[in-house]
C-alpha cells in the first residue's frame, strides 16, 4: 500500500476535521513520499530519538519512510525552523532522509480502537460508551473516553493490580480510599491528560476513573465525589493504542510497520 492510500484510509476512519481547534493533526512533514510503499514506524511522540531510530533502520535496509505519531511535532505557533532546535532538526532530518512525520491526536482519541477504546478493551470493559460524546446520536460511539462495566466486580486492590499488570507504569497513583476491598464494577478510562473530564465522568456512574497527569486537588475533588481517580501516567495509558496502530497498518497492507523502541516516557522515578 502506498503512503497516500494508507493515510487516506486512516483519515476515513479518524477524520482530521474532528480534531480540537487547538490541535494539529495530519501531516507535520511530507517530504514527497506519498507515492512510495508505506514503511511505518509508529510512536507516541515524534522525538529526535525516534527519528534517529528511523534513520538507523533505513541505513540497515529497512524500508521505513514514515513516522506515524500520536502527538503532533508542530504544536502552537511555529515561527522559525532552525538547526539546533528539536523541531527544526526533526524537519531537517525528515526532508534529508525522506522520512515523513504524520500525527493523529485528538481525532484518534475519539474513535473505536482509538486511545480510550483500547484502554477499555485491555480492562475488558463491557457495553462501553463515550464519557463525553462528540458526534450526533446516530454515531454515538465517537467521543472522548470510555465508561463501561467489568465482567464482575473486583476489589479496588485487584483492579489496581490489574492496571499495573496490563499497563506496567513506573508509578501508579490513586486517590485516598477508605477500603481497598471496596467492590468496583463501573470504570471510566481516558488515555493521556484526562482529569479535566472529571465533571463528565461523575455523571456516568463510574466508581473508578483511569487516566493520567492528575493534579493534587483533582485527587481531592474525585475523592469528595466518591470516585477513585487512578493516574497511570501519560505514556502508559496511550502507548497501547500505538501498538494497536501497528497492527492496523499491517492489516491495511503496509509494506513494513513496527512500534518504535526509542519512544520515551520523559519521566523517571527512584
Amino acid at each position: 500500500m502506498k503512503i497516500a492510500d494508507l493515510i487516506a484510509t486512516f483519515e476515513s476512519w479518524a477524520q482530521p476535521s474532528w480534531q480540537e481547534k487547538w490541535d494539529n493533526c495530519g501531516w507535520q512533514v511530507e517530504p514527497g513520499i506519498l507515492s512510495e510503499p508505506a514503511g511505518v514506524l509508529v510512536c507516541l511522540t515524534p522525538t529526535l530519538a525516534v527519528m534517529q531510530e528511523a534513520i538507523a533502520l533505513k541505513a540497515q535496509g529497512v524500508p521505513v519512510n514514515l513516522i506515524f505519531a500520536h502527538h503532533p511535532l508542530i504544536f502552537g505557533g511555529l515561527s522559525a525552523v532552525v538547526a539546533g532546535d528539536s523541531v527544526g532538526d526533526m524537519v531537517r532530518n525528515a526532508i534529508a532522509h525522506r522520512i515523513g512525520i504524520y500525527s493523529a491526536h485528538t481525532n484518534f482519541d475519539q474513535v473505536n480502537d482509538g486511545t480510550a477504546d483500547v484502554l477499555a478493551q485491555l480492562l475488558n470493559l463491557q457495553a462501553t460508551v463515550p464519557i463525553e460524546p462528540t458526534a450526533p446520536q446516530q454515531d454515538s460511539a465517537r467521543g472522548y473516553g470510555r465508561v463501561g462495566n467489568l465482567p464482575a466486580a473486583l476489589p479496588l486492590k485487584q483492579l489496581l493490580e490489574k492496571i499495573q499488570a496490563v499497563l506496567d507504569p513506573p508509578q501508579l497513583l490513586y486517590s485516598p480510599a477508605a477500603d481497598l476491598q471496596q467492590p468496583i464494577q463501573r470504570v471510566a478510562v481516558l488515555g493521556g491528560s484526562g482529569a479535566g473530564y472529571l465533571p463528565s465522568v461523575s455523571k456516568t456512574g463510574a466508581q473508578a476513573y483511569l487516566t493520567a497527569d492528575c493534579k493534587f486537588h483533582q485527587f481531592q475533588a474525585s475523592r469528595d465525589q466518591n470516585l477513585v481517580l487512578i493516574d497511570a501516567g501519560h505514556y502508559a495509558t496511550e502507548r497501547p493504542a500505538c501498538d494497536r496502530l501497528v497492527s492496523w497498518c499491517q492489516q491495511q497492507g503496509a509494506h513494513w510497520a513496527q512500534l518504535s523502541q526509542q519512544d520515551e516516557d520523559f519521566r523517571q522515578f527512584l
